[in-house]
């Protein structure tokens, strides 16, 4: 075997996971990001599944007088003691966001210009702060969620017709709080890191339309309330834009990203000898079109060494999606957008020797299960076969959690505290000599 051989590819691939969520540490980005006090108030807001860890981090790191509340995923809770954490369902709303989301919209009423309003946003905020927008229902907004995420929508598409559906979201919370001044900061979990796409930017003025919101439920064929058709067709439901005055007094920070954590597993990468290629963090698209994509990139490396020679790692991020289709009445899809990547990889990959690969997203749940992601190694369809389980089959039914559960390898962390969106990476070993 070479000597520049990792010696446990699985060990490997983990400590790359790792790196991305340690680089997206709340209590490491949080502080250095931090406003000056005000002469008045400082009230905390915020939603997402990092809202607790960053509220955490803002108290141990705040110097005057701090409160607030802040909404959560269940499970995600932290030990904040001036700040409110209020757990909720993710990623449909139930009725203790929506609660949530109104105590918020009234904690920021009556404030000056002298106060502050620190919002804490990260991804999840979006169904987190479920406050319906005038004459719709929490029920309305669960139809809508419930059918974009069963739709293949992108998550900037998800986004725009939420936005609309909403009373907080894309920048109505900060019309709100005016005239305070606002100070956002934002952990990213879409690609692009753009901080209006975050949670629905709830503080930032929003580019996207009523129009453009009908346009995307009519693209997916999404049946909708009679409420949402006729909330949409009103020009009350249109968005705060670029310009408005009330916003005039907003600051938002981007203080954790995906590439972030990319740059992170590249650089534990490069300590243990192998070299990493960064393809971007933001590749979307179905989670098994990507799976064929990657896998042709890493045959390309370990059988003719571009784009690079092995030992190499293939490292990406974004947000890939599964779309549902006709499944059998007994079956029940089980796993989210990485395990089933996984798997897709498997398949393409048909026990290759010497290719490895790791999935998961950063918050620490991929999709509806208890997992965070997976490990793919040039074994997992042989293993799989021994144990009787039928991978083609069980990627038919969108079954990724029980194949990788049958073989002992999924990965399991908790909740992170975190989330920068999803992680991958493929490593391709050197030639056995």
């Amino acid at each position: 075997m070479s000597l520049t051989s990792i010696p446990d590819p699985r060990h490997f691939l983990r400590s790359l996971f790792q790196a991305a969520f340690d680089a997206a540490n709340p209590d490491l980005c949080v502080p250095s990001n931090l406003p000056p006090p005000p002469k008045g108030r400082t009230l905390v807001v915020g939603a997402g599944k990092a809202a607790a860890s960053m509220a955490l981090a803002l108290e141990r790191h705040w110097p005057g007088e701090l409160s607030g509340l802040v909404v959560t995923r269940y499970g995600h809770g932290a030990p904040c003691s001036r700040i409110e954490v209020v757990e909720a369902a993710h990623p449909v709303p139930d009725e203790a966001g929506q609660r949530a989301a109104q105590r918020i919209l009234q904690s920021v009423q009556g404030l000056t210009g002298d106060d502050l309003v620190i919002a804490l946003i990260s991804g999840g905020g979006s169904a987190l702060l479920s406050a319906p927008a005038e004459g719709l229902t929490l029920a309305d907004k669960q139809a809508v969620n419930r059918a974009l995420l069963a739709s293949g929508a992108a998550i900037h598409e998800m986004n725009c017709v939420r936005k609309h559906l909403s009373s907080m979201k894309g920048g109505r919370l900060a019309q709100a709080c005016y005239p305070a001044r606002v100070f956002t900061l934002v952990i990213s979990d879409v690609p692009g890191d753009d901080p209006a796409v975050v949670a629905s930017g709830p503080t930032v003025a929003d580019n996207t339309t009523r129009e453009e919101a009908l346009a995307i439920i009519r693209r997916y064929g999404i049946e909708v309330p009679a409420a949402v058709t006729a909330w949409l067709a009103r020009p009350e439901s249109e968005t705060p834009k670029a310009g408005d005055a009330r916003l005039a007094r907003c600051e938002t920070r981007v203080i954790s990203t995906a590439r972030a954590s990319l740059m992170a597993a590249a650089e534990v990468a490069r300590a243990h000898g192998v070299t990493p290629l960064v393809l971007g963090d933001m590749i979307e698209g179905e989670s098994r079109d990507a799976a064929k994509v990657l896998g042709g990139i890493a045959k390309a490396c370990a059988l003719g060494g571009t784009p690079l020679a092995p030992p190499c790692v293939l490292l990406s991020g974004g947000e890939t999606t599964v779309t549902l289709g006709q499944i059998r009445a007994d079956r029940k899809p089980r796993g989210g957008r990485n395990s089933e990547f996984l798997l897709a990889l498997a398949i393409a990959l048909d026990g290759m020797p010497g290719i490895h690969a790791v999935a998961g997203d950063t918050d620490g749940i991929d999709g509806s299960e208890d997992n965070a992601g997976a490990l793919v190694t040039d074994d997992t369809l042989a293993r799989a076969r021994a144990a009787g389980i039928d991978a083609c089959d069980m990627l038919e039914a969108h079954d990724a959690y029980g194949f990788f559960l049958g073989i002992d390898d999924l990965i399991v962390t908790g909740p992170t505290l975190t989330n920068v969106n999803d992680f991958r990476a493929i490593y391709i070993e050197p030639p056995q000599r």
